[in-house]
């Protein structure tokens, strides 16, 4: 019942409608090494891999699943600890989160797969091509950053940015019961214009998730890695990433930047700035973004 009001709620949303009447999106667990995983899965063809960021599950792809789904087999994943996935048992690194994507990706048969990701997302799709560079075939990386490569301490030691460090079990208190205050900041503040940031059935969505018991906890969990993930991603960055990759990015957020990261770390890639447009790119400007996405996969 709680999974099905879930989507209801995201369907009903104005991002949602584009496509509304486009292939059934399947709602589907596996267990991977030793996780249990949730994922949403739509359409025929090759595999198209998307990962959410925080603050968001994997439903905010379902616009882009209703569309790709015409050519790919679409899969997006909840990342360990968020919305349906299982919280692991020990603290995630973004490589070994990374490699049990690729395991439930070859798990439902795909050896390769177009991979994109967005926020904490674009550093599993970064880890992902990295180590797994001959299954991933185009790398898409939207609006966040890469630890460890170029001048990422600008953004991680940005005093406007002071969530990265804010986790704990003081901060868990704090939050807990005021959750929706703790988000709206993000969604707004991380906005170029707040009133074309996350709908109101979405944020309602991902407010149920991320208040169930431990799940803030989980999704922290992600920020404490950032500095070995720094070091993990430093040693990827020595071999050039061999596919091509699109860099998405908002003019008001971190576009431009991540897009000289991405420079450093193989020599395909293209860019797109979105004008007018802060970090949450598929809300914010779903037209272009989705073009930038249509062109290029």
């Amino acid at each position: 019942m709680r999974l099905r009001n879930l989507l209801l709620a995201v369907a009903l949303s104005p991002l949602s409608q584009l496509h509304a009447a486009s292939a059934p999106i399947a709602s589907r667990f596996a267990t991977i090494d030793g996780v249990k995983l949730h994922y949403l899965q739509s359409g025929h063809g090759p595999a198209l891999v998307l990962f959410h960021g925080f603050a968001e599950t994997s439903l905010m792809w379902r616009p882009a699943m209703a569309e790709f789904a015409q050519k790919f087999t679409v899969i997006a994943p909840d990342l360990p600890g968020i919305r349906d996935s299982a919280i692991p048992s020990t603290d995630p690194q973004f490589k070994t989160v990374a490699a049990t994507m690729h395991s439930l990706v070859e798990s439902l048969g795909f050896h390769q797969s177009e991979v994109v990701g967005h926020d904490i997302g674009l550093m599993v799709a970064y880890a992902y091509a990295a180590q797994f560079p001959s299954a991933t075939t185009k790398l898409v990386l939207m609006d966040a950053f890469l630890p460890g490569v170029g001048d990422w301490h600008s953004v991680y030691d940005n005093p406007h940015l002071w969530h990265f460090r804010f986790n704990g079990p003081v901060p868990e208190a704090l939050v807990a019961g005021r959750e929706a205050i703790y988000f709206k900041q993000f969604w707004d503040d991380f906005a170029a214009d707040p009133h074309r940031s996350i709908p109101s059935a979405d944020r309602a969505a991902y407010l149920r998730d991320y208040s169930a018991p431990g799940r803030m906890r989980a999704s922290w969990a992600y920020f404490i890695a950032f500095p070995q993930t720094a070091v993990d991603f430093a040693q990827f960055a020595r071999t050039p990433l061999p596919m091509p990759i699109l860099v998405i990015g908002g003019e008001k957020a971190n576009g431009a930047a991540l897009a000289d990261q991405v420079r450093l770390v193989g020599p395909h890639v293209q860019a797109v700035i979105l004008k007018n447009t802060g970090h949450w790119v598929m809300e914010e400007n779903p037209e272009g973004t989705m073009a930038a996405l249509r062109s290029f996969l």
